[in-house]
């Protein structure tokens, strides 16, 4: 595990233009104060009745892979729901903290409206993905993880050499200073051995971060392969936790 703040300089920096992100960012953070899970919302009560409306928020806007593969109408919509979706204060903020960190330079490289396109369509492939892979699976899915991974695929190929900080746990979270293509490829690496070794349930949908990592790095492989790729490096903003 790793936390990581990632990598810009330049325009990017200095006159962000990143509506999209900033936007994805506000309606998770609203979508999750308003929501029984943030416990800030008096109107779902408190004790076993917001227990109750946390669950059937879970159930009504999650991702369930049993439901979604049996073509039940109400769950076509919800690989697009979920990504709003988040379990508790750490999960939105350690997701949204990587958004930021890796959505404004991807955004402002491929354009505001492809860009909201394809962190959005990623983001339901890999809930879809995840749940093809678990296809009998009661367990609802929540977040925008697979979206986020996404980003951070495409921010491998499109700014390599970009400078990331990361804090090692192993080494007593001594800060250190790698390029992307260092520190993506090691974070890649520990979401494959996790998913080779989780079993189905409760927990963190590791395989929808290797999915949504490997279309965002394809896609932009497809799309910008034939633009000049970004050589500058640079220092970061700021992020932490893994999406």
């Amino acid at each position: 595990m790793i936390n990581t703040w990632g990598a810009a300089t330049g325009r990017a920096l200095r006159h962000p233009t990143a509506p999209v992100t900033y936007a994805l960012i506000a309606v998770c953070c609203v979508v999750f104060v308003l929501s029984p899970l943030s416990g800030l919302n008096p109107s779902y009560g408190t004790g076993d009745r917001i227990v109750a409306a946390q669950q059937a928020y879970f159930e009504r806007w999650g991702v369930v892979p049993v439901e979604l593969l049996s073509g039940k109408p109400r769950a076509a919509l919800t690989p697009l729901t979920a990504l709003f979706v988040h379990g508790s204060w750490l999960h939105l903020l350690g997701n949204m903290l990587f958004l930021y960190v890796f959505g404004v330079m991807v955004e402002e490289r491929m354009g505001h409206l492809q860009y909201a396109l394809f962190t959005v369509g990623c983001g339901c492939l890999a809930l879809f993905g995840y749940a093809v892979a678990h296809a009998g699976s009661g367990q609802t899915l929540v977040g925008a993880s697979g979206a986020i991974s996404a980003v951070l695929g495409a921010f491998l190929y499109l700014f390599p050499k970009a400078r990331v900080t990361s804090l090692f746990p192993f080494l007593f979270f001594l800060p250190l200073r790698f390029p992307a293509w260092v520190v993506l490829p090691f974070w890649v690496a520990l979401q494959w051995v996790a998913a080779g070794q989780q079993r189905q349930g409760p927990g963190v949908a590791y395989l929808a971060h290797l999915v949504g990592f490997s279309l965002g790095f394809v896609y932009a492989w497809v799309r910008c392969r034939r633009a000049d790729r970004v050589k500058a490096s640079g220092p970061a903003t700021e992020g932490d936790s893994q999406p």
